[in-house]
């Protein structure tokens, strides 16, 4: 039988922090359910890894946490400072469970009515079933995943920062590099600046996750696109061409993720440069709406800023080709479970909190032509929301000028 020599990372410190929140927001506790790591935030907040057997762990407003674990399953558990009970069959499973839960009405789970968030809808149906079934009445830990699992630390927002400039360097590098290219007769191809740009990652500290999409044209239509080997387009004067790109340092730190976009040539078909005024315009209505109400000490919510950012793009008749939401949550994940900006995909209620992160990346895709994405990130930080990506793109940028950038 295989064993692991991790334990409990629990502290108490931690312990207390989410206690005040749980009075605050005047729940009895937040109950932690996993079985074989399907419940990330539970392995992550505990420190436990995945197991071979169900465990519950119950975080209380007031008093000490409770464990409950199988019995062939406790080395993990010798750290585990607080009361806890051990099972072997399904029926002392229930009937912990029901011990552990009576006389506490409200406790908050990963789960979120009608999967309406998927980041957080992390336990299933049956055990929903279980813990209603032993009298307790669940809400969803969104906000509590927010708050201590999708907040960034004073070293992950630095290490966010430098991630930000690294990877607006690389991209506006990786411009310059397949403009001289194209300017001098060469070949380049989509798969070839990929391979830079992994290259120059690896060599600014971007070691973890760090990786592109270059699209030109059509290609940049399908918001996922990605070249391979095998299939790619080569890039030639007239193209429109896409990058996205992300990283991070390590493990711990937080990513970067941008979106920018050039034109092969010295002027922007003034087409082109229209879609993508649409495009700023939706992105800059999104961080105006972020920062007023924050300024006016409003809560803001993510779907009310997928909102904003899809009404200009609707006015401007692009709504059809606005086929994602607005923008995710950044936090050690690229994707992190934090709140989304979307009103279309889920309908995100959770708030945009003090502490975390996400992209504004709103996008236009027309089947067959062309594919526009402007992408940059904003944290919600002590002293209110920013944008924490240099020089965000006003423009798609004519490449073939002295001074694209500009």
């Amino acid at each position: 039988m295989a064993v692991t020599s991790e334990t409990v990372s629990l502290s108490p410190a931690t312990l207390e922090r989410i206690r005040a929140e749980l009075r605050e927001r005047k729940l009895d506790g937040w109950l932690l359910f996993n079985f074989r790591g399907g419940n990330d935030v539970a392995s992550k907040m505990l420190g436990i890894p995945a197991l071979t057997r169900r465990y519950f762990v119950y975080l209380p407003a007031f008093g000490d946490p409770v464990a409950i674990t199988h019995r062939i399953e406790q080395q993990p558990w010798s750290t585990w400072a607080w009361p806890a009970i051990q099972y072997s069959s399904w029926r002392e499973l229930d009937a912990a469970l029901a011990e552990m839960l009576r006389g506490k009405p409200t406790v908050a789970m990963e789960y979120a009515e009608g999967d309406a968030v998927p980041y957080v809808d992390k336990t299933p149906a049956g055990v929903l079933e279980m813990v209603r079934g032993a009298g307790a009445e669940v809400v969803s830990s969104g906000d509590l995943v927010s708050t201590f699992y999708s907040r960034w630390t004073a070293e992950g927002e630095a290490s966010h920062r430098r991630a930000a400039q690294a990877v607006y360097e690389v991209a506006h590098a990786s411009f310059r590099r397949i403009t001289q290219i194209v300017r001098e007769g060469g070949r380049v191809t989509e798969w070839d600046a990929r391979g830079w740009i992994n290259d120059d990652f690896a060599r600014r500290g971007l070691k973890v996750g760090a990786d592109c999409d270059v699209a030109v044209n059509a290609n940049a239509a399908n918001p996922h696109y990605a070249a391979s080997a095998d299939s790619h387009a080569v890039m030639k004067a007239g193209d429109l061409v896409l990058i996205d790109l992300w990283g991070k340092e390590s493990e711990d730190a937080i990513y970067a993720d941008q979106t920018w976009m050039g034109f092969l040539g010295d002027e922007v078909p003034g087409d082109l440069a229209q879609i993508f005024g649409v495009l700023a315009g939706a992105r800059d209505a999104a961080v105006r709406h972020v920062m007023a109400r924050s300024a006016a000490g409003e809560a803001v919510r993510g779907f009310e800023v997928d909102d904003v950012a899809r009404k200009v793009i609707e006015d401007a008749g692009y709504g059809e080709y606005f086929i994602h939401r607005t923008g995710h949550s950044i936090d050690r994940e690229l994707h992190g479970s934090g709140p989304n900006l979307d009103n279309l995909e889920t309908r995100d209620t959770r708030t945009l909190i003090r502490g975390v992160g996400f992209s504004v990346e709103p996008g236009i895709y027309i089947p067959g032509e062309w594919g526009f994405r402007t992408e940059l990130d904003m944290y919600m930080g002590a002293g209110g929301p920013e944008v924490t990506t240099p020089n965000p793109q006003r423009a798609i940028y004519p490449l073939f000028r002295e001074n694209p950038f500009a």
